[in-house]
């Protein structure tokens, strides 16, 4: 039989095989490219996550190490899609109220990382429960706020944006660790059959709306185009007969300050030279006359002949009564001027 004293050694030798394994086994650890370490040191979260490669520590219990994944993770809101692609709704999830009191069905996906894993080990008990419920919470808020249109044709983008910020909001608030990268509305559909036909009947009218109302914006901007062409026309236009007149009239500013000039050195000519312009203006089939009466004998100057034929001196007559003319007399024996048109 074994003496007790062999029988402690051989427990006390167990004891340090086992004690020593523990160490062998707990005193490093490795972290791959795609996962993320927690190192927690006597029961507190070291800050900082390990970088990949092999790692060294303080034996079990004084440190022990949580890996986590870095990937990407989905959260799939009023549905489950199976490995084998099946895909199993769950409509009492997505059932809403939309601001204009209609009923839609809304399934969303939600892109998310943990970016944080203390936080995300220690903070919450299911983090991902409480995701999903703040999900909840943000898609019913933002379309019970929505139309019915905008959740079903081109609001969805804007719906979108205004749940992820929600959401990044309220993550943030319960301080889980979790970053959301991206919400993605999978599909927004009607209840029922007979629902959908009379959207889309109001959809098609809408649409036959606004295109009736594009070509009506189209040819009011064609004609807008076409009045702004002849009114620049018509301005410019204006603008070359204003300056026209305004040429037209400094030409006769100048002629009168040329005239008044003339009139100044030589009034009784100046006088009688527009006199007799005005006179061929008014009367210009008239044939103008200067002639001269003393009293015997009247002469007289036939101004349009002079131009084209030589003076001729008319032969004076004895006689004591006047004589009618007959030819021209010569200019020098005129003494003064009468005109007479005729």
């Amino acid at each position: 039989m074994l003496s007790i004293k062999r029988i402690f050694t051989i427990i006390g030798f167990a004891i340090l095989l086992i004690l020593l394994s523990i160490v062998v086994f707990t005193s490093w650890y490795t972290v791959d490219e795609s996962e993320q370490a927690v190192m927690i040191t006597l029961g507190k979260v070291e800050e900082g996550v390990s970088e990949p490669g092999l790692h060294f520590k303080y034996p079990w219990p004084i440190q022990s190490v949580e890996i986590l994944s870095k990937e990407t993770f989905s959260l799939q809101f009023g549905y489950k899609e199976s490995k084998d692609g099946e895909v199993k709704d769950f409509p009492k999830e997505t059932k809403m109220i939309t601001g204009d009191e209609n009923i839609v069905l809304a399934d969303m996906v939600v892109q998310w990382k943990i970016t944080e894993p203390g936080k995300y080990l220690f903070n919450a008990e299911n983090p991902e429960e409480i995701l999903e419920d703040a999900t909840s919470a943000s898609l019913r808020s933002i379309i019970g706020s929505s139309t019915i249109d905008d959740a079903l044709t081109s609001g969805k983008v804007e719906i979108e944006k205004q749940v992820q910020e929600l959401l990044s909001t309220l993550i943030k608030n319960y301080d889980i660790g979790i970053t959301i990268l991206a919400v993605k509305l999978q599909d927004v559909d009607l209840p029922n059959e007979e629902v959908r036909k009379a959207f889309t009947n109001v959809t098609d009218a809408r649409e036959t709306m606004n295109t009736r109302k594009n070509e009506a914006m189209k040819y009011r901007n064609q004609r807008t185009e076409e009045a702004k062409g002849e009114k620049d026309a018509i301005i410019h236009a204006a603008n070359g007969d204003k300056a026209s007149r305004i040429e037209e009239a400094r030409g006769d500013v100048a002629q009168f300050n040329a005239i008044y000039n003339e009139y100044v050195n030589n009034k009784d000519i100046t006088k009688t030279r527009l006199v007799l312009e005005t006179i061929d203006q008014v009367l210009p089939n008239a044939e103008i006359y200067i002639m001269e009466d003393d009293g015997n004998t009247m002469k007289y100057l036939p101004i349009k002949e002079t131009t084209t034929s030589k003076t001729v001196v008319p032969e004076e007559e004895s006689s004591s009564e006047p004589s009618e003319p007959t030819e021209p007399s010569d200019t020098s024996d005129s003494k003064g001027s009468e005109t007479n048109g005729r």
